[in-house]
């Protein structure tokens, strides 16, 4: 096993906490939980005029160090800007400090949009990954980017990119928490429930779902007016099944400002489903989001929103109604915690061991049949 120490950005250090407890529960690693926890390693100071400095507090030389980070909605309440030169700044202070391998774990990219390279615009996520390579990055490590295509962005002889599929998690907490067990699987879902895409773009990933479970595959359509900025014309609906009486699942890799799984939402409710979900790995829940699922809710068009932690995402979001920054509580918000997959996935690096089982597809009837296939 390498040597390693795991610390964090001001915006992560609650998660950093929470991946070394789930660390501390595998037998080989129970030793080593105050050698490896440094998550108060880095103190952030400012300068009169508002530059910024990030000191090490103690060596890390020749080690190993994984570094927590998150540029988006955070326990800190830094902002975009902030988070991310503070970021650049402690990869810095580390290459100095003679790490020997910087692995910068960023659950999610709040640049991970920004991959068009065929646009006259800059290209965030291009950024982004260049600077931390340049600073000295080895490896990063993140949850469900936005395209395929954002994983080349980097040469993998400078830098590896570790995409983890958090959606296979999301697919463990609906076995655990709504299926249960085979008999159910097979009784209740296959017949009964539906996987929606958000647009077409989106059917891969609500095809992935269908395929998990073995239920049917909505995929809904969506007509752009260009005219304006974020609008929709219309939505066609596109099923092998009627929707009537099922539980569908709305599937997305995010819900930023909710504008489309909203259009979505109406436009199938003339179809008169049991219920509607949504399903998402990143709750950005922009404003007016979290306006529009209570509004949903009220109506009764919307049954529950499962997101997972990747964003620090409380029950009750502040300053996210544009009018007066009420907090707001959006109904039945169930957030899966990602941490322990986090403690896992340092498992695997620090040990050498094999990615495959995260990356492997995931397959509820196999999951019922053996509880533990992903845990091993």
């Amino acid at each position: 096993m390498r040597d390693f120490i795991i610390t964090a950005t001001r915006s992560m250090r609650d998660y950093a906490e929470r991946t070394v407890q789930h660390l501390s529960k595998f037998t080989s690693f129970q030793p080593l939980v105050e050698e490896i926890n440094g998550v108060e390693l880095l103190r952030t100071e400012r300068f009169a005029d508002g530059e910024m400095e990030v000191v090490l507090t103690s060596s890390i030389r020749g080690k190993d160090v994984i570094l927590f980070t998150s540029c988006a909605r955070n326990e800190a309440g830094i902002g975009v800007e902030e988070a991310k030169i503070e970021l650049y700044h402690t990869v810095d202070v580390l290459k100095r400090s003679q790490a020997d391998r910087i692995i910068v774990f960023e659950p999610y990219v709040s640049c991970a949009r920004s991959d068009r390279t065929t646009r006259r615009s800059s290209v965030g996520l291009w950024v982004h990954l260049k600077i931390l390579t340049s600073l000295g990055v080895r490896q990063y490590v993140t949850y469900q980017l936005h395209s395929d295509k954002s994983r080349s962005m980097v040469d993998p002889a400078v830098c590896i990119v570790d995409d983890i599929p958090a959606l296979t998690l999301l697919k463990r907490y609906l076995c655990d928490t709504y299926i249960g067990n085979m008999e159910n699987l097979e009784k209740v879902v296959r017949p009964n429930w539906a996987f929606c895409s958000v647009d077409a773009g989106g059917e891969k990933l609500a095809r992935d779902f269908a395929n998990s479970f073995g239920a049917p595959l909505v995929v809904a359509h969506k007509q752009r007016d260009y005219s304006k900025a974020n609008a929709v014309e219309s939505v066609y609906i596109l099923s092998a099944e009627p929707l009537e009486g099922k539980v569908l699942w709305i599937v997305d890799d995010m819900v930023d400002t909710a504008g489309s799984v909203e259009t979505l939402i109406r436009a199938l409710e003339p179809h008169r489903p049991r219920e509607i979900n949504i399903i998402a790995v990143h709750a950005l829940f922009s404003p007016p989001a979290a306006r529009r699922l209570i509004g949903l809710s009220e109506e009764g068009l919307l049954n529950r929103v499962m997101v997972s932690d990747t964003i620090y995402c409380p029950h009750s979001l502040p300053d996210l109604d544009e009018e007066d920054g009420r907090r707001l509580k959006i109904p039945n918000l169930e957030v899966v915690p990602s941490a322990e997959l986090s403690a896992r996935i340092i498992r695997t690096i620090m040990t050498n061991s094999s990615m495959t089982k995260m990356l492997r597809p995931f397959n509820a009837q196999l999951y019922f049949k053996s509880p533990k296939l992903f845990n091993q």
